[in-house]
């Protein structure tokens, strides 16, 4: 569920910054080629995650959720000149896809790609991240963000997908595990007294959660 119109989407797009080519290309192919492409951020949260990148400049990105790779460009167009970003999946079967475009972005050296369950990789990863964007399997959203917020620098963000859930966040009959796990979430986060927290009906729902 999107709770912007195709209209509404088709103007924003039209009067935002252009989709860059390469990830044109990409969304283009993974629409083609790849299951449940709708987990592909797209045009303007891509626009919208790379703007956030830029103000911030960070040295250091941390993403949870790979998949084929849009988002990870998206945020890599606003690290600092020696800046990483950390992406993490567990699908081996879109290393492929990644590799080819992450080839082609420009990006290529910044970008450290883990493959696995993201709960034992984050256990090694003893960086501070300017930005970590969660954008994987619900159910654990709350332990991704248990893990990941002592790994913020000084006035770190966490930037968090799907929180609304296709509306089903609204929905007290909905009892699946996803739907609790997001309700708790977004709950938690507003409560956290470490962050400032926002979500804005991007798409299926995005949260900013700024450390304090």
């Amino acid at each position: 569920m999107d709770f912007i119109s195709d209209k509404l989407t088709e103007y924003l797009n039209i009067n935002s910054e252009k989709e860059p080519e390469i990830l044109s290309r990409l969304s283009k192919e993974t629409h083609q080629k790849i299951l449940q492409p709708r987990m592909l951020s797209g045009h303007f949260q891509g626009r919208f995650l790379s703007l956030i990148s830029k103000i911030k400049s960070p040295e250091k990105i941390l993403e949870i959720g790979t998949y084929t790779g849009y988002s990870t460009i998206c945020l890599a167009e606003g690290l600092s000149k020696n800046g990483k970003i950390d992406t993490i999946d567990k699908n081996e079967e879109l290393i492929k896809i990644q590799n080819k475009y992450f080839d082609e972005s420009g990006y290529r050296n910044n970008i450290i790609q883990h493959t696995g369950d993201a709960l034992d990789i984050l256990k090694n990863l003893n960086e501070k991240y300017d930005i970590i964007f969660i954008d994987a399997d619900k159910e654990n959203y709350i332990n991704y963000f248990k893990k990941v917020s002592n790994k913020l620098s000084e006035n770190g963000i966490i930037i968090s997908d799907n929180v609304l859930w296709s509306g089903k966040v609204l929905d007290s009959k909905q009892k699946d595990e996803e739907t609790s796990t997001l309700v708790e979430f977004n709950r938690m986060i507003n409560q956290d007294k470490r962050f400032n927290s926002i979500i804005i009906p991007i798409r299926d729902g995005i949260s900013i959660s700024r450390l304090v």
